[in-house]
């Protein structure tokens, strides 16, 4: 019967290398670094096991705690279905709607102050912008009417049911929003209807209702005056002629030019269209005489020294 003795023996002689020595004779020498590293593995294993079971150990025990730490938290009552309906009840939509228009309502006076410029808090501004008025908004949604003359002429504020047209320079403006001036009546009513443009360069507003500005540049330029130009030599007269009919043409551009701005930047005059002509319409024309109160308003040309005098005088004002 082998015991524990035979176990350690057969150990101790497997750890043995047999080594001859000089006399012959043979002894068992001990291997001990495979013993003592046989044994450090066996005891590093042994270790981890320990520390594995003692870590489950104390993971169980933290998911104890936890659920008995969260059993023991109080739970929120769910409210019952006859408290939900009552509470629905006690709710009023109305408080809400309030609300709402209570931020309209200061919403819409701020942008009125701010859009006015100061003007108003409630849209009651005199001359509001373009993008405000409705005849605006129906002119870009309906694109440029184009009109001739005769249709153009419909549109002169006797039908109180079409609105007032004026045109200058082939540009047709919506002047309804002012009928007291430009309708039947009114001190401007002869510009209504037509392209006066002639008008606005002469002065002459029942005469000159017409388009055609051929000749208007007389009302810019001096009369003769036989005793006064007989004293310019003929080469400074013919170059003071050119001047002054330059000049002239220059001062009626600028005058249309500036009643043309005027009605393109005046927020109550839309402009809707343009008015449609015939290429050649000017050849069947007559050429028209000024008027006569443009006529009566030119003054003669001075002499020679007065003229010299007037240019200085120009030139000494430009140089101040």
């Amino acid at each position: 019967m082998a015991g524990p003795n035979a176990t350690t023996t057969a150990a101790d002689t497997s750890g043995f290398a047999r080594q001859r020595r000089g006399g012959g004779t043979s002894e068992f020498v001990p291997v001990r670094t495979a013993v003592v590293e046989e044994l450090s593995d066996t005891s590093e294993e042994e270790e981890a096991a320990v520390n594995d079971d003692r870590n489950k150990v104390g993971g169980e025990k933290k998911n104890e705690e936890d659920a008995q730490e969260k059993d023991s938290r109080p739970r929120a009552r769910r409210p019952s279905a006859r408290e939900r309906v009552a509470d629905d009840d006690d709710y009023s939509p109305w408080v809400d709607v309030l609300r709402v228009l209570s931020f309209l309502v200061v919403a819409s006076c701020a942008l009125s102050y701010l859009v006015s410029g100061g003007e108003s808090f409630t849209w009651g501004m005199q001359d509001p912008p373009r993008y405000l008025q409705l005849r605006w908004w129906q002119a870009q949604l309906r694109g440029p009417i184009y009109l001739t003359p005769e249709e153009l002429a419909q549109y002169d504020g006797r039908d109180p049911q079409k609105p007032i047209y004026l045109a200058i320079n082939g540009s047709i403006f919506d002047v309804s929003a002012n009928r007291r001036t430009y309708g039947p009546g009114g001190s401007y009513r002869f510009f209504a209807g037509a392209d006066a443009s002639r008008a606005y360069v002469t002065g002459c507003f029942a005469e000159d209702r017409t388009a055609d500005l051929r000749g208007a540049e007389a009302a810019f330029l001096p009369l003769d005056d036989p005793a006064a130009d007989a004293r310019y030599p003929a080469a400074e007269l013919a170059r003071l002629r050119r001047r002054e009919r330059a000049d002239a043409r220059e001062r009626v551009r600028e005058a249309l030019a500036h009643w043309v701005q005027f009605f393109e930047r005046n927020p109550k005059y839309p402009k809707v269209g343009y008015v449609r002509r015939d290429p050649a319409w000017l050849d069947a024309e007559p050429r028209r005489p000024l008027c006569d109160a443009a006529q009566k308003a030119r003054r003669p040309r001075p002499p020679p020294a007065a003229a010299a005098e007037g240019e200085g005088d120009v030139e000494g004002k430009g140089r101040s």
